[in-house]
């Protein structure tokens, strides 16, 4: 009997899709992820545990090493459940693109980063899309799991599909399902994440939906592609949106003598028409990129998201208000003519993850350097970095490497941060992340 999914099977499905949809339910189906990072590889792993036989397909050989050896490079991915599925053959990792032909479903799962002029860089999805085209076979479904502008599964990935003379929603089948992965946040995994779906056509969105509903409780179906996309960009703008509005509270709060961190505390005790939201530097693969996206593709059609533009201009001005606001804290107290000294804890681009893509806190460090600062940092996750054309590693947390400080910057608040001990040895902390809260503050303590 066939996992059931929202409403029932389209009428209509061709012999393709039904042979397909057999193979999805008794799990003979191969399926080849593309793409192996913080959503490819827990993707790949939960289907090679459901069953299935998976084949990992990067570019990067050092990651098909690992995991070909049992070995996770990712904390939300146990070693273990890597180990076992390739132990036990259902996890096959390797660069080889003609692999691919092996499999019934491709799911394309890379990186979707913009310009340096903020437009979307489609290169890896166009990569992908041509890799599979090459091995098509009738009854494929290629599902892009990606992040990208509404239109690109449509207008980018069919086009590769249907030059290999197959026709979308009869001989191979396509869809989107964005991915909604938080690295980090171990209280929803990725089966209790609800899965969305929108095909180009009706077997698509079946297909599509039966195969993720094996690692999703949820499965939730949209009328096309498009939709599904928007959804993403609305999920990932709203937090962007949100986070610059308190953003901007938070210095107007600074110039009045208030507290932000007080203050949202407050507001989240009303329990309706309120969601929290903390200030702080943002950084990763989703929200800082994806506000253009949107505002890229809506150029095509005369329309100006002014709105979504500013929230994001908002929040890549933060990284200056950190370093501007340490420095004027470090001549009011400094007392010496020597170059300044400044210490970033925590430069991944959220808490207790290894994650340094697009970090924030990164950006506060080049801004530091321009302005001719000595700057170091201690992260538990990231033992070495290039920032300017210079690399720097991570210096221990000592009392030595501390007090020489001018300032300590508290960017990143991981877990593992003796942060009472950090604000007890050091001259002067800014703590950016509130991490201090529940923490005895001195006067050598200032907050965002």
């Amino acid at each position: 009997m066939m996992t059931p999914l929202p409403g029932e099977p389209p009428a209509g499905l061709s012999a393709q899709a039904r042979s397909l949809a057999q193979r999805i339910d008794t799990r003979e189906a191969v399926v080849a992820v593309v793409g192996l990072g913080y959503v490819g590889l827990p993707l790949a792993v939960e289907l090679a545990h459901a069953g299935y036989r998976v084949i990992g397909y990067d570019i990067d050989g050092a990651k098909v090493e690992q995991i070909q050896a049992g070995v996770s490079y990712l904390l939300d991915v146990p070693a273990e459940r890597v180990a076992r599925a390739v132990a036990g053959g259902r996890l096959q990792a390797t660069s080889d693109p003609g692999t691919l032909g092996q499999a019934d479903v491709a799911i394309i799962c890379v990186p979707t980063p913009f310009t340096r002029n903020r437009e979307p860089d489609t290169t890896f999805i166009e990569r992908a899309a041509r890799e599979i085209a090459a091995t098509l076979h009738p009854g494929h479904l290629t599902i892009l799991r990606s992040t990208s502008y509404p239109g690109t599964t449509e207008e980018l990935v069919r086009p590769y599909l249907q030059a290999s003379g197959f026709g979308i929603g009869q001989g191979v089948f396509l869809a989107f399902a964005p991915e909604r992965m938080e690295p980090g946040n171990l209280r929803f995994p990725l089966r209790r994440v609800p899965v969305v779906v929108g095909g180009c056509e009706p077997a698509g969105t079946y297909l599509a939906g039966l195969l993720l509903a094996q690692v999703s409780e949820t499965v939730h179906a949209v009328s096309t592609p498009a939709a599904a996309e928007m959804t993403k960009l609305l999920e990932n703008v709203f937090r962007n949106v949100n986070i610059a509005l308190v953003n901007q509270l938070a210095m107007l709060c600074e110039r009045m003598g208030l507290d932000i961190w007080e203050i949202v505390e407050a507001a989240a005790t009303k329990p309706y028409g309120f969601m929290s939201f903390s200030p702080g530097l943002v950084g990763g693969h989703c929200i800082p990129v994806d506000p253009y996206y949107l505002a890229w593709k809506a150029r095509e059609y005369d329309f100006h998201m002014d709105f979504i533009e500013l929230a994001a201009r908002v929040n890549e001005e933060m990284p200056y208000y950190v370093a501007t606001r340490a420095l004027m804290a470090i001549n009011e107290r400094k007392e010496h003519a020597r170059p300044t000294r400044i210490f970033v804890v925590g430069i991944t681009f959220k808490k207790d993850v290894p994650d340094f893509r697009h970090s924030a806190a990164l950006k506060v460090m080049e801004i530091l350097l321009r302005q001719h600062v000595e700057v170091a940092y201690h992260d538990p996750f990231v033992p070495e970095v290039q920032v300017n054309g210079r690399v720097f590693t991570s210096q221990p947390l000592t009392e030595d490497v501390v007090g020489a400080q001018d300032c300590v910057i508290i960017a990143t608040d991981h877990s593992s941060i003796p942060y009472q001990w950090l604000a007890g040895h050091a001259r002067l902390v800014f703590d950016v992340r509130n991490a201090l809260k529940h923490t005895p503050k001195g006067d050598n303590v200032i907050t965002l």
